[in-house]
């Protein structure tokens, strides 16, 4: 009658129900039911005896589309229970792309490509590129955002100006074609260029046309530190202005000045609800950031792309000029670590920070940090510690928020293995269930798990995931609520969570026993498109 039965586990639904005890029977990749199964027999029988049976994660903001071209095993993100990840976060999607500025595009990606790898862009539509990547497959779910920066590019490069009328009517028709061919929303990066040069009343018109499809805008907002209010407050005027439902990602309050603004940033989105405004926010468990390094330069200076950013840098004049932006951007210079380099020669710069560098070398931070990514050529990732542990657990505890890793899916071994990445990559699902909820008890596990499963695939509109529910996807964890633990370290990240016994995708094992079996189960998940 089944292709497997889960038996004996403690079944966590996605509601945030408390748990019950029940069989899960699973088949043609779904769940079939819910219940006592003791006569009933299948292929395959997992003993879930003291374990919790859960729906898989949904990990609503994730930088996977590179990744997953080179390692569709997604192995940080499978191995922590992640089984739907949301692509195309912070503006930067691959597609659409405008042969003409694809050089363009290649190159604000470059920070996050495996180290000495070149990834072939054979698309240009949206469209064309969800059949490639089906065409290729996953082991986890991919729900696909088009990012607005990626948009702009392809019209109009990384000029710093107000788009024409008929430059406009382009960006909308790209927006228009990839939510017709699946994507799930729209995605802004208001720090990073080009998204940084849009105005509010550009992001409303095309946040009009996510809205006729029945999408979410997701936005990494325009500062999450000093400005942190005044970004919330813009970003519920696009969502309300657009009738379009509004995700703000990874929120945070950033820079020790800021600490505490979480509880004004999280009241803003209560009256944005009251209002009618679907908000809601995502976060992951840390107090330490990760981004590209040239982030700490000023807008004006990445105009043009990264070729024209560094050759700012080989301006003294220009130098001096972004000096102070940097500084402040940095806060402490000791907090401000390099993740990741691409050249072989600065290999021992990795996990340490700048103020050790600038010592090391014999001179100032800043000067430090031009020089370092002048002989990187701009492609380099750092590790900020900026947020206080006070916000981090206000945020986790708030009814709006739901889990994100704002991570792109890594593995300890080949490309993918490479440099430091933040231990979020490997350890935001366990590090919640075991320090936050077993430990700390910031939460159940109960609402952990809804946090992680079904507020995120309402938000999303997944109908069939989410929820342990018959006729639902079969996507589903099994772990072990007493040693579910992240052991990634800032140092050290490249280890896997211990805990995560079993995940399946699509009615497949993709870990069992905590080991990665091969199989790729994911499917793209097109939204249909729903005109108003």
């Amino acid at each position: 009658m089944f292709d497997t039965i889960i038996r004996n586990g403690r079944v966590i639904d996605g509601t945030a129900n408390p748990w019950f005890k029940a069989d899960v029977g699973i088949g043609d990749e779904k769940i079939l039911k819910v219940g006592r199964l003791d006569p009933a027999k299948a292929e395959r029988v997992i003993d879930a005896s003291g374990l919790v049976v859960c729906p898989g994660f949904i990990d609503v903001h994730t930088h996977s589309d590179i990744s997953i071209l080179f390692d569709p095993k997604v192995e940080s993100s499978i191995r922590q229970g992640v089984t739907t990840m949301v692509t195309g976060n912070c503006g930067m999607s691959l597609a659409p792309v405008n042969p003409d500025k694809k050089d363009l595009l290649m190159r604000s990606f470059s920070p996050f490509l495996p180290s000495g790898e070149e990834l072939e862009v054979d698309w240009t539509t949206f469209g064309e590129y969800l059949d490639k990547m089906e065409k290729m497959g996953a082991s986890s779910n991919v729900a696909p955002l088009v990012g607005h920066g990626t948009v702009r590019l392809a019209v109009m490069g990384f000029d710093d100006r107000t788009p024409t009328p008929e430059e406009l009517k382009e960006m909308k028709s790209l927006v228009s074609e990839a939510m017709t061919a699946g994507a799930v929303g729209m995605s802004s990066g208001l720090i990073y260029p080009p998204g940084v040069y849009s105005k509010t009343d550009e992001l409303v018109e095309l946040a009009k046309i996510i809205a006729k499809h029945g999408g979410v805008y997701t936005s990494h907002i325009r500062d999450e530190g000093s400005g942190l209010l005044e970004a919330v407050k813009e970003a519920v005027e696009v969502a309300e202005r657009a009738g379009a439902p509004l995700q703000i990602s990874h929120h945070k309050a950033s820079g020790r000045p800021n600490w505490g603004k979480t509880e004004e940033s999280l009241r803003l989105m209560e009256e944005a609800r009251t209002r009618g405004v679907d908000v809601s926010c995502d976060q992951y468990p840390y107090t330490a950031l990760m981004t590209s390094l040239v982030t700490l330069l000023p807008p004006w200076a990445h105009e043009g792309g990264l070729d024209k950013l560094l050759e700012r840098l080989r301006s003294l004049e220009h130098r001096e000029r972004m000096r102070r932006y940097a500084d402040h951007m940095a806060g402490d210079w000791k907090d401000v670590y390099v993740s990741s380099v691409k050249t072989g020669k600065n290999k021992a710069l990795e996990g340490k920070n700048i103020a050790e560098i600038a010592e090391a070398r014999g001179t100032d931070e800043f000067t430090a940090l031009c020089n370092l990514l002048l002989e990187e050529e701009g492609v380099a990732t750092m590790v900020e510690f900026s947020m206080g542990e006070e916000d981090v657990l206000r945020v986790m505890k708030h009814h709006l928020q739901m889990v994100g890793t704002d991570s792109w899916a890594v593995a300890p071994h080949g490309v993918l293995g490479t440099g430091k990445p933040h231990p979020r990559f490997y350890g935001t699902y366990p590090r919640i269930l075991g320090k936050y909820v077993r430990e700390k008890g910031a939460l159940t596990l109960e609402e952990a798990v809804r946090k992680m499963t079904s507020f995120p695939a309402q938000k999303f509109g997944f109908g069939d995931i989410g929820l342990l529910r018959e006729g639902f996807r079969a996507d589903v964890v099994v772990f072990d609520p007493k040693t579910v633990t992240d052991k990634a370290t800032y140092q050290n990240p490249h280890q896997f969570p211990e805990g995560i016994e079993h995940v399946l995708v699509n009615g497949k094992v993709v870990v069992e026993r905590g080991t990665h079996t091969g199989v790729l189960a994911g499917r793209i998940l097109r939204r249909s498109s729903r005109l108003k």
